[in-house]
């Protein structure tokens, strides 16, 4: 049984109404897509169903940029699409980017060098993105399963430093099959890193991420909400799995959790969903939007 679940911090003010929701935002992965990397007809049918009522769809994603695109052209979004939590926003129909907020070259440098120390070398895999390409030191394993489900042909540099003399990554990502390296990772960063200086999260236990302070998906939506539509935050329903999802389920009027979204990230949802397996996003869309 699948229950409301109200954070203790919610103001009245983002509560909202089923008739009040204006914009419906969607994770990819643990959300709308599965195993399967794909959308399952249900999850389709809500999503048109929202859309013929007159709702705006949107994705935010911590995907590439290209790697998220065939989704948004599948649910026919006529919004802009956030990728990498945010951090590059982009038109897909006029190919204008709304933002782009990049890490700066003095902390990629700083990473890769904490990265590289002997203690954590040899666990973890690095991905540096700059201008929606993937560039890697290696192709190991984990690169190569990233690879396969994003749909991304990776690039293998040796040495990431030589990438930064020219440009500052969107997001620098380190993958782990342990997931208790990625923990401890993200607990040693986050003590060197303030929120101000660095967004540190991860969207899958294996991924550690790091973007611009400034980006976050729940800033992705604000500027979907307020800035483009002319919205407020109780005409938002958002729907994610994760970590990079709560800020974007706190701003949101209807804040929805999937099934298996760590704890944590259930807590501050209003509600919870059946997970990505069973259609959880379809029946959220149908209960909120579609009753």
């Amino acid at each position: 049984m699948y229950q409301a679940s109200v954070a203790e911090s919610a103001s009245t003010e983002n509560q909202a109404t089923t008739k009040d929701i204006k914009l419906l935002v969607l994770d990819i992965d643990g959300t709308i897509a599965g195993k399967s990397n794909t959308l399952s007809k249900p999850v389709k049918q809500a999503i048109a169903a929202a859309k013929a009522q007159g709702i705006h769809v949107a994705i935010a994603t911590g995907r590439m940029y290209r790697s998220a695109l065939r989704f948004h052209q599948e649910i026919g979004s006529t919004l802009p699409l956030a990728a990498y939590q945010g951090a590059w926003i982009q038109d897909p129909a006029n190919q204008k980017i709304h933002q782009h907020l990049p890490v700066s070259r003095e902390i990629a440098y700083q990473l890769l060098d904490y990265f590289e120390q002997p203690q954590w070398r040899s666990l973890l895999s690095i991905h540096f993105y700059i201008n929606d390409e993937l560039y890697v030191r290696e192709i190991t394993r984990e690169t190569k399963i990233y690879a396969q489900r994003s749909g991304i042909k990776p690039i293998a540099v040796g040495d990431l430093r030589k990438v930064l003399t020219e440009y500052e990554p969107t997001k620098v990502l380190a993958l782990c099959d342990d997931t208790e390296v990625i923990h401890q990772l993200l607990g040693n960063l986050r003590q060197q890193y303030t929120p101000a200086e660095l967004y540190l999260t991860t969207s899958v236990a294996t991924f550690f991420e790091a973007t611009n302070a400034s980006v976050n998906k729940g800033a992705a939506v604000r500027y979907f909400a307020e800035e483009l539509l002319g919205l407020q935050r109780n005409n938002v329903m958002a729907i994610g799995d994760n970590f990079n999802d709560l800020e974007m389920l706190e701003y949101a009027g209807i804040g929805v959790a999937m099934g298996d979204a760590p704890q944590d990230v259930q807590a501050i949802a209003q509600w919870v969903a059946p997970n990505v397996e069973k259609d959880g996003a379809a029946v959220a869309i149908k209960k909120f939007l579609l009753s």
